[in-house]
């Protein structure tokens, strides 16, 4: 599969670039922001690609897609974020073909997560897919391929122990307060309720029994109504620093361009644990200098192995056959559709001649038995159009030349074009 075009001409890619070689001031400058994800669809559209895939995690920002140089997609890439062509080709990668597909099934079903077996990216690429779709930048292959991840997913989930144990970026977080900060009356203020806050604020609220814990956002309404379900406190943006100077713990999940928390808004009289879970990071650095003051970013925390997740690699080679198997149901897939245009214009060919010849007897022989005849030559032309299908699909090496040279005995290029759009 690695050596072939699709009928569109091109090639299957992914580029990207993950926590794996890329640290968290890089994966920040080619983070993809809502509004970056729509300009570069748009750019993508206007430039002819018809389908295209992102993902933008804290921990992966990637391009899948069609075309006959990966650069096109790194380009779309740099144009939407900060990141530039000489960052990317010192930590970003690229895939093709197969590659890019086992690729794609590893990050789906969790085996290429910061904290192995979190299953969370597979809700994000739901997203993703629905997102492309309402852009017009998806097809049959991706929507395929997607789905395929999704039951390969749900199939580790159920039939292995590669999720088993509560851990997530939000629970290394909590895990860590714990562990560091025994205290159980302790004042913890969450800042940001996005995603990542709303899961923290749910292991909080879980695990550390007897904090006082307050919440905070610049959208007030959200932090309302994440603070109802559990009877927490909520803040202005304006309280920030009041809240800080009291505080034993701050955690960081506000998602923002630039640091949302400075010098000025921390108390260095008072010892505190600032815990940075955003991409890029939130909390100025010059914070971590400061006298009292113990900042963790969440990459740290990531690293942070348990008994759980050695236990979680375990499963692993259940998991991978698990991925083995739906990946190689979806590649048969993708291969007939490699010479799906040419047997269906063969078909149509085949039954044109056929038509014209039980035309020509019809009216040349007495007593024609027009029924009888098509039912002959109906079944002549699906067992020739088989055979050709057969042929290809057993051939894969010389698959471009059987496949010109059928185009060419039968003068099929025009009618091919026709159904390539539908592939």
């Amino acid at each position: 599969m690695e050596n072939f075009k699709l009928t569109r001409g091109k090639y299957f890619y992914v580029i990207g670039l993950s926590y794996q070689k890329a640290d968290a001031q890089i994966r920040g400058k080619f983070s993809l922001t809502e509004d970056a994800r729509i300009a570069l669809y748009n750019q993508a559209l206007a430039e002819g690609t018809d389908c295209l895939l992102t993902i933008s995690t804290c921990n992966r920002t990637e391009i899948y897609g069609f075309a006959e140089h990966p650069f096109k997609l790194i380009k779309l890439l740099c144009d939407h974020t900060n990141g530039d062509v000489e960052d990317f080709q010192k930590v970003g990668f690229v895939y093709k073909n197969h590659e890019a597909i086992s690729h794609f099934f590893n990050v789906a079903t969790g085996l290429e997560s910061q904290i192995l077996g979190d299953f969370e990216i597979i809700g994000q690429i739901k997203n993703s897919f629905l997102e492309a779709r309402l852009h017009g930048l998806t097809d049959a292959y991706l929507e395929r391929m997607v789905n395929a991840a999704i039951q390969a997913s749900k199939k580790i989930k159920s039939e292995t122990g590669l999720s088993s144990g509560a851990t997530s970026v939000a629970f290394a977080a909590v895990k860590y307060i714990l562990h560091n900060i025994p205290d159980q009356d302790n004042k913890i203020v969450l800042y940001g309720t996005g995603k990542i806050g709303r899961n923290t604020c749910e292991n909080l609220v879980k695990h550390t029994a007897g904090n006082a814990i307050t919440l905070i956002n610049r959208t007030k309404e959200k932090a309302e109504k994440l603070a109802g379900k559990f009877n927490l406190i909520v803040k202005d943006v304006s309280d920030l620093r009041q809240e800080t100077a009291n505080a034993n713990v701050l955690i960081v999940a506000t998602g923002a361009n630039q640091p949302t928390i400075n010098p000025d808004d921390i108390n260095p009289n008072r010892p505190i644990l600032i815990l940075d879970l955003s991409i890029p990071r939130n909390v100025n650095p010059v914070v971590g200098d400061m006298q009292n003051v113990t900042l963790i970013h969440m990459d740290a925390l990531s690293k942070m192995t348990d008994e759980t997740l050695e236990m979680r690699k375990s499963f692993l080679p259940d998991a991978r056959a698990i991925i083995a198997d739906i990946q190689g149901d979806f590649e048969e897939w993708v291969e007939a559709r490699k010479f799906a245009p040419t047997i269906k214009a063969l078909k149509s060919k085949l039954e044109e001649i056929k038509n014209g010849e039980l035309d020509y007897q019809s009216k040349k022989t007495e007593q024609f038995n027009q029924d009888q005849a098509e039912a002959i030559a109906g079944r002549l032309v699906q067992k020739i159009t088989t055979l050709f299908a057969n042929h290809l699909k057993t051939h894969p090496q010389e698959f471009d030349d059987h496949v010109s040279f059928i185009q060419s005995i039968f003068a099929l290029e025009n009618e091919v074009k026709k159904h390539e759009k539908n592939y």
